[in-house]
C-alpha cells in the first residue's frame, strides 16, 4: 500500500476524474469495483440530482467512492449538506478556496482533496487542512489553471513544496504515463480523458466517438479572459478563434459562450455547437473499452514498464 491507496482504502492509487457530463454513478461505482477510486461530477448535477447520483452509486458498489465539487457552484451550500445528509465519505473539490469548506468537511469525519494548478495554491490548499492535492497540469481537458504549467514541471514543483499526498492529473492515460507521473514524486494519479471514453462514461457516444478520433494537436486551451478551458477543434472552437480576429471584449465572448455549450456537445452529442472538452492524451486513446479492462491495461503496463526501468544503463 502506499499514501493514497491508505487514504482511500483502495486497490489502485488510480482516482477517476470528476468530470462534468461524463461521471454519473455508473462511471464512479465501475471505477470503484475495479479497485480505483470513482468520482461523481456534481458540477453539471441540480442538488436532488446528485442525491439521486450517490444513492445510486451506494447501491452499485460496496467500495470507497466520492464526490467531485466545484466550489463556484451556485447551490454549494445545498450540495455540501446533500454529501453529508448521504453519508459521502470522500470529496474531491476545486475551483474555489479550500479555506472555505475544508473545516466543515473534515469536522464530519470526510476526507478532502482539493484541485490545484500550482505550488503556491497546493500550499494554501495543505495549509487549509487537507488530507491531499491533486496537481493538474495544463495537458488536462476542461477547465485549466491559468499558470499553463505542464503535468512534467509541476508535480516535481508540487512535491517539492508539501508534506500531505500528492496525485498528479493531466495527460496521464496509460500505465507508463502513471509510472512517469509517480516516479517525479506523485503519490497516485488522476485520470479523466481514458475514463470519460469508456462504456460506463455517461458522456454521448457521439463525443465518445471524437476523444478516439482526436489526434495529436486536436485540442487547443482557449477562452483564458473568462474560464481557460481545453477543447477540441470543432465549429464551435472555430468560431471563438474567428470572434478573437476580432478582438472581442469579454462580453462578446460571454455572449458568444452562451448556456449549456458543455452539456449541448458531451452529453446531448452536438459535434458542432457544442463545447468538447478533453485532454491532450486522447491522441493515445484508440478504442472504447470498459472501465475494468482499462483498469486492468494500466496496472499491467505499470508492472511492466516498471521492470524495463530498472534496466536502463548508462
Amino acid at each position: 500500500m502506499n499514501k493514497i491507496t491508505q487514504l482511500f482504502n483502495i486497490k489502485y492509487p488510480i482516482i477517476q476524474g470528476g468530470m462534468i457530463w461524463n461521471s454519473g454513478y455508473k462511471l464512479a461505482s465501475a471505477v470503484s469495483n475495479a479497485g480505483g477510486l470513482g468520482l461523481i461530477g456534481a458540477g453539471s448535477m441540480y442538488p436532488e440530482v446528485l442525491r439521486e447520483h450517490i444513492q445510486k452509486c451506494k447501491k452499485a458498489t460496496d467500495k470507497p467512492f466520492g464526490v467531485n465539487i466545484p466550489m463556484l457552484y451556485p447551490n454549494i451550500e445545498e450540495i455540501m449538506n446533500i454529501v453529508v445528509d448521504e453519508g459521502v465519505k470522500i470529496v474531491f473539490t476545486s475551483a474555489g478556496n479550500p479555506k472555505t469548506w475544508t473545516s466543515f468537511l473534515k469536522e464530519r469525519g470526510i476526507t478532502v482533496v482539493h484541485v490545484v494548478s500550482s505550488s503556491i495554491f497546493a500550499l494554501k490548499a495543505q495549509d487549509a487542512g487537507v488530507d491531499a492535492v491533486v496537481a493538474e497540469g495544463f495537458e488536462a481537458g476542461g477547465h485549466n489553471g491559468r499558470e499553463e504549467t505542464t503535468t512534467l514541471t509541476l508535480i516535481p514543483m508540487v512535491k517539492e513544496k508539501i508534506q500531505i499526498p500528492l496525485i498528479a492529473a493531466g495527460g496521464i492515460a496509460t500505465g507508463r504515463g502513471m509510472l512517469a507521473a509517480m516516479v517525479l514524486g506523485a503519490d497516485g494519479v488522476q485520470v479523466g480523458s481514458r475514463f470519460a471514453a469508456s462504456f460506463e462514461s455517461s458522456a454521448h457516444n457521439n463525443f465518445k466517438d471524437t476523444i478516439v478520433n482526436t489526434i495529436e494537436g486536436g485540442t487547443q486551451l482557449t477562452l483564458k479572459e473568462l474560464a481557460p478551458v481545453r477543447l477540441v477543434k470543432n465549429k464551435f472552437y472555430q468560431d471563438v478563434q474567428d470572434l478573437y480576429q476580432k478582438c472581442p471584449s469579454k462580453e462578446e465572448l460571454v455572449q458568444l459562450l452562451g448556456r449549456a455549450r458543455a452539456k449541448k456537445g458531451m452529453f446531448e452529442g452536438d459535434l458542432d455547437e457544442g463545447e468538447l472538452e478533453i485532454g491532450q492524451v486522447a491522441g493515445l486513446i484508440h478504442e472504447i473499452l470498459p472501465v475494468e479492462e482499462i483498469i486492468r491495461q494500466m496496472i499491467a503496463e505499470f508492472e511492466v514498464a516498471s521492470k524495463e526501468k530498472t534496466t536502463f544503463e548508462f
